[in-house]
């Protein structure tokens, strides 16, 4: 490929220091996934409103499109952010105004960094991390102090009484999310997710959901716990709490919240696809009837094709479940799912001691 580019291209590149050239080429990397990744972060709004839409035999957003086309409303997302950045950002008077406004980079900051570390096939990945998986957990156990800070700070009461429930919830199914990892870690012998997508190869009957499928429901049920969805969003009850820890925000501030949001829906959902699903593995691998076939190779549209069946399903419970009372989201993360991830873990150890299942060999 070297001899297409142009002579004059290389000399001006070279002309760089090596360490200029290697932090170049790191920030174009990081604008290579930010940039696909907020613009989804966009449209998954726009999808979560046609699929409940149509779940409700509705249609949707359908007018606002490009160069005076409406294009079936795929231009809502973009009117959205303009209308939210020049909409006056109002701070109330008895706040604290720093942390008022840290909150919301709090929210948005670990859910935007961890993908640092996520693998989008073989040779895709902007730092190929071994304790990958204890970075990921690390950056999203600090998305509770954007909900704990933003709900103080706004010194409101209603806001503070949702900061509190939703801290409480997140807690306790990160501990039921951590001991399903445990799981995946005793299986793959790794924390890298690379290394633990690889450990999967083999085709559908060696990925993780088969030998793990309580884990894995417990792991994504949890994800959507943690990220305040419904049916567990008793953190924005309107009815109860006005709208939550974010009542007070308005403008980009409270458009932050709303990304932070859904970029963890992205998040969770692509972790639960390279940790249970093998990422970007096809499930019809070694499959003698499509050797050499494209669905049997390993190739990174597997991998976003898994990553939005599990966005689907995010909105699927929504437009579905009713939303549970408090006491219930509570007994379900400490007394069902913890348990079950303890008793699994130990399922996991006797497999391990008779060698079955992914330690067959």
């Amino acid at each position: 490929m070297i001899e297409y580019i142009p002579q004059w291209t290389i000399d001006f590149w070279n002309w760089f220091p090596v360490d200029l050239q290697t932090l170049l080429i790191i920030l174009g990397k990081i604008i290579l996934i930010l940039v696909p990744l907020l613009l989804a972060v966009a449209y998954v709004t726009y999808f979560e409103r046609k699929v409940i839409g149509y779940m409700q035999v509705r249609i949707g957003p359908n007018r606002v499109g490009f160069f005076g086309f409406s294009l079936w409303g795929l231009g809502q997302p973009i009117a959205d952010a303009v209308k939210l950045l020049f909409k006056e950002i109002i701070i109330p008077s008895q706040a604290n105004k720093y942390l008022f406004l840290i909150a919301p980079v709090l929210s948005i900051g670990p859910a935007l960094a961890a993908w640092a570390v996520i693998p989008f096939n073989r040779e895709m990945t902007l730092a190929n991390v071994d304790a990958g998986l204890l970075y990921v957990l690390a950056l999203t156990s600090i998305g509770v102090y954007g909900v704990i800070i933003a709900g103080w700070a706004s010194n409101s009461k209603y806001a503070i009484l949702s900061a509190l429930r939703a801290g409480a919830q997140i807690v306790a199914y990160e501990i039921a999310m951590g001991f399903a990892l445990v799981g995946v870690l005793m299986a793959s012998g790794s924390l890298n997710l690379g290394a633990i997508v690889e450990a999967q190869a083999g085709g559908f009957s060696s990925w993780f959901i088969v030998w793990m499928l309580p884990l894995f429901l417990v792991y994504f049920i949890s994800g959507v716990a943690e990220t305040n969805r419904a049916p567990f969003d008793v953190a924005e009850g309107e009815s109860e709490i006005v709208a939550g820890f974010h009542v007070e925000y308005s403008g980009m501030a409270f458009a932050v919240f709303f990304l932070a949001e859904y970029a963890n829906i992205i998040l969770i959902s692509a972790l639960t696809s390279l940790m249970f699903l093998g990422g970007w593995l096809s499930p019809f691998e070694g499959w003698s009837s499509l050797q050499g076939h494209w669905l049997a190779e390993a190739s990174i549209f597997w991998f976003l094709g898994k990553t939005s069946f599990f966005i689907f399903c995010f909105l699927w419970f929504r437009a579905t479940f009713p939303r549970y009372r408090y006491d219930q989201i509570m007994r379900l993360g400490w007394k069902v799912f913890i348990p079950v991830t303890i008793v699994w873990i130990f399922v996991e150890g006797v497999m391990v001691v008779l060698k079955v299942g992914p330690w067959a060999g």
